[in-house]
């Protein structure tokens, strides 16, 4: 037996107390744990009694790193189960594989697990968090300590998902002894964006960045630093990594939302990154797929994997094994303060829900979408084209211009009251085409220059650039998007949406909308919007039905027949090679080929490095043609020979594909109709504008129910109802009771929502706004109940009950001086705010203790004040 081989030994059949274990581990010349080796097929929950056996009662003679043998394994060639003895709880877990001796001999020279540090994390330093972040944290580390492996937090859009995964990030890496982290993202996009974050992140207590303290690592081509604790990318990435394949960055910046289909990843062992290269994966907004053809990538690290979200599919929580740790709805958040609400504000014009018709007789210019080149075609009889024909086959930049001047006309008088600056606007268009049509109309719509309005998508020259003066610079007011800043991009001043595209998938539509909910200090809001007051809420323009239209929760991936030409190059990106693609793929090629001009030929043979698609498309076919395979074979030719190498044929016929991103794009501009009609002709007029009214009657009928579940069960709403405890008085506890639950699970309601559905319900009879107090509750519920005809603050129910009870007094020969008159205004305003009055609130309240006190009421009032403090809550409140 040669123990000096290498760090790292196994001794087969080794004689232990017990009998002979099927392999003794040796690091550094000591034993270290065991292998119980099985045949496949075996179960192994049962071995690891056989395994514990073994590690106890070791010769005397044998040299160890301690008594009983800290590590056990129990392997069949199919699968792997691990488990620690320094563990808390020693739980066997799978591997892909085993560990490196190196990673052993580093963790028996600590003399702990990370899973006991986990059980030890000092306690959290919340100054400067939010209390959603501090829940989340402290909800995940519980999850941590608990062994749980895997472990998803939901947070919504705008409430600092990557600050808390920061702060997590340091806690892990500072106090728990983690090794190193792999954050992954979307796309390359939220990488960038990722990496600025943890730049700018100083952990508390240390006076430092987190980038002084940890490398951070954006992982590209160069593949891992061995110094980098914190490693952000992409899973496309990390695979490329694995599976040593070239991987170019346009191929990252697709967000996956809609990615639908695909071949399982199936990776194998790397020893440039082994499965104990990270302690931990987090998995920040990454779409479905990653559970579904990417999640053997996942499951191919030995590490605790964290979910953040803001919108949980039932495909997420499944593979978080509903280990859903903390919850942060969007309703909570803008109670909090942590985001802004949203109104809806829907415009419909004629050829958007009809269509349109152009005679015959006109001559019309049809425009290539790829040149942009125009010519002219008359048409020998009527084209009429539907309403999803529309910015497809037939562009009607009337309507477009329409919609686009109605959001003109109403922003200072229905959206945003007394203002003259163009808010900071996002439009969602349907593709690049459509987007270059939309920045145009809107330059000449609003008599504006090329600054004012500017495209952002992949195709746009800088995008990044772009996007970070969109952010921070006053130019531009509108930017034309597609999908680049849809999901996870952050552009606080943003204060209105419009939708020219309708989504189909309910995820992606959260995440399109949570681009207007971030709040922003008023100080920096009007850094680039000089006349804004402060951002409230942002507006969500509805010109396409986006808002009515049927979402699609993310179905189970499966494998369809029917697959679109872009699904099929999608595939071929993500590494599906099977021959029912090729053969499908090869087909639609061919036929593209036939139905394409010079100039596009031209375009494919300098795109694809010198091929036509005709040449593409025949190698695809000889790699699935049987005699082309055997005659690239040597002999003899079996059938296992003869899959190799037809799979060896299929890998490089499709390489042309897969490695060039900008062909499989250019292919899929092709194969839409190359040219667009432009409807001059038909003249669009608006049929209906204005605030939708389900999401006012959804908030009126959920307080409704509120108030009907819960008047039996609150002080303030049986005394609002007039119940028995009506003996009571409001008071100020009772109320703050009343919107703390109101705020709460399942109801997560706030005054102000309620308030502006009963104004935005009301037809004009609700004119005035909120006080923004707690009792605005009471007049609100004293509405919701039919006490009170008019919606108005209480302030002013209490002022008219105010100047009503003054009368009576006058009545009674009870006049008051002007000084008696301010003192009792000044309790009139404070009941006005807090419902109660006390008579230590005339010394501990500003607006009394300005005024002398409680000494000087009574130097004024004399006896009178404990009447009048008994009085007037029940005058001016009850």
């Amino acid at each position: 037996m040669a123990l000096g081989a290498g760090l790292g030994v196994a001794v087969r059949e080794y004689p232990l107390a017990t009998g002979p274990c099927d392999y003794l581990l040796f690091v550094d010349r000591k034993a270290c744990g065991i292998i119980e080796a099985k045949p496949a097929g075996k179960t192994l929950s049962a071995v690891a009694d056989q395994a514990s056996r073994y590690q106890h009662q070791l010769p005397a003679y044998l040299a160890t790193w301690g008594d009983p043998l800290r590590f056990d394994y129990e392997a069949t060639g199919a699968e792997t189960l691990f488990s620690d003895r320094l563990d808390p709880a020693q739980r066997s877990r799978y591997l892909f594989a085993f560990h490196r001796p190196e990673t052993l001999h580093e963790w028996l020279k600590t003399a702990s697990s990370l899973r006991a540090r986990l059980t030890q994390l000092p306690a959290l330093v919340t100054e400067g968090l939010r209390d959603c972040q501090v829940e989340a944290i402290s909800a995940l580390e519980q999850s941590l300590s608990d062994g749980r492996p895997r472990a998803l937090v939901q947070m919504t859009m705008g409430a600092g998902k990557t600050f808390t995964a920061a702060t997590q990030a340091y806690r892990l890496l500072a106090h728990g002894g983690a090794k190193r982290i792999l954050f992954l993202v979307d796309r390359n996009n939220l990488g960038r964006q990722t990496l600025k974050e943890f730049q700018a992140y100083r952990p508390p207590g240390t006076g430092r960045l987190f980038t002084e303290l940890y490398n951070v690592q954006r992982l590209g081509p160069a593949g891992l630093d061995p110094n980098a604790s914190v490693v952000i990318s992409t899973i496309q990435r990390v695979y490329a990594q694995l599976a040593e394949e070239e991987l170019t960055e346009d191929d990252e910046e697709a967000s996956g939302y809609e990615v639908d289909g695909g071949t399982t990843k199936q990776v194998a062992y790397n020893a440039a990154m082994p499965p104990e290269t990270f302690d931990f994966v987090i998995v920040d907004e990454c779409h479905r797929s990653i559970y579904g053809n990417w999640r053997q990538v996942l499951e191919y690290f030995d590490a605790f994997t964290i979910g953040l979200t803001a919108t949980p599919s039932v495909h997420t929580l499944g593979y978080f094994q509903k280990n859903l740790v903390a919850e942060y709805p969007y309703e909570r958040s803008v109670i909090d303060g942590v985001n802004v609400p949203f109104e809806v504000f829907r415009i419909r014009t004629e050829i958007g829900e009809r269509g349109g018709r152009i005679k015959a007789g006109f001559s019309v210019p049809r425009r290539d979408r790829h040149t942009r080149r125009q010519r002219y075609e008359e048409l020998a009889e009527d084209m009429i084209y539907a309403p999803n024909d529309l910015d497809r086959s037939v562009i009607a930049p009337n309507q477009i211009r329409l919609i686009l001047e109605t959001y003109r006309d109403t922003l200072p008088k229905e959206l945003f009251p007394g203002r003259k600056e163009v808010p900071k606007t996002l439009i969602f268009a349907k593709d690049d085409h459509h987007a270059e049509e939309i920045v145009h109309i809107a330059r000449e719509v609003f008599g504006k220059g090329n600054d004012f309005a500017k495209k952002i998508t992949y195709s746009a020259e800088d995008p990044e650039a772009r996007i970070a003066e969109f952010r921070n610079s006053y130019h531009p007011r509108i930017a034309v998007t597609v999908d680049m800043i849809a999901t996870g991009t952050d552009i606080k001043p943003v204060e209105t949406l419009i939708f020219l595209r309708d989504v189909r998938s309910s995820l992606y539509f959260e995440q399109m909308k949570g681009r207007g909910v971030r709040t922003i200090q008023t100080a920096d809001l009007k850094m680039v919007t000089p006349d804004a007051d402060r951002k409230e809420r942002f507006i969500l323009i509805d010109a396409v039905g986006v808002t009515e239209s049927i979402k699609q929760v993310a179905k189970p991936l499966e494998r369809k027949r029917a697959v679109s030409f872009d699904k099929l190059l999608e595939h071929v990106a993500s590494g599906r090679n099977d021959a029912d693609l090729v053969s499908s793929l090869a087909g639609r090629l061919a036929a593209l080929d036939k139905k394409l001009t010079a100039e596009d030929h031209e375009e494919i043979v300098k795109t694809s490095g010198g091929r036509t698609l005709r040449q593409i498309a025949a190698t695809l076919l000889d790699s699935i043609d049987n005699d082309k395979v055997a005659e690239a074979m040597p002999s003899p030719v079996t059938d296992k020979a003869m899959e190799k190498s037809s799979h060896r044929m299929r890998e490089e016929a499709l390489r042309v594909l897969a490695d060039a991103p900008r062909l499989r794009r250019l292919l899929i501009d092709l194969k839409k109709q190359s040219e667009v009609y432009i409807d001059e002709f038909s003249r669009d007029r608006v049929i209906r504008k204005g605030y939708d009214e389900r999401g006012a009657r959804e908030v009126v009928a959920k307080f409704s129910d509120f108030l009907e579940k819960q008047q039996d069960e609150l002080i303030a709403l049986t005394i609002l109802y007039g119940k028995p405890a009506r003996l009571q008085r409001l008071t100020y506890n009772c109320v703050d009771e009343l919107c703390r639950t109101l705020a709460k699970p399942p109801w997560l309601l706030e005054p102000v929502a309620i308030w502006s559905a009963y104004k935005r319900l009301s037809g004009g009879k609700v004119s005035t706004d909120p006080a923004r107090v707690l009792t605005d509750i009471v007049a609100l519920v004293r509405y919701a109940l039919g006490h009170y005809d008019t919606l108005e603050p209480l302030s002013a129910d209490v002022n008219r009950r105010f100047n009503l009870w003054l009368g009576r007094e006058k009545k009674a020969g009870r006049e008051y001086d002007p000084d008696q008159t301010g003192w009792l205004e000044a309790i009139r305003d404070h009941l006005a705010a807090n419902v109660d009055l006390l008579l230590r609130d005339l010394q501990e309240q500003p607006g009394f203790v300005e005024r002398g006190g409680v000494i000087a009421a009574r130097r004024i009032f004399g006896d009178r004040l404990n009447g009048i403090i008994e009085e007037l809550p029940d005058a001016l409140v009850a």
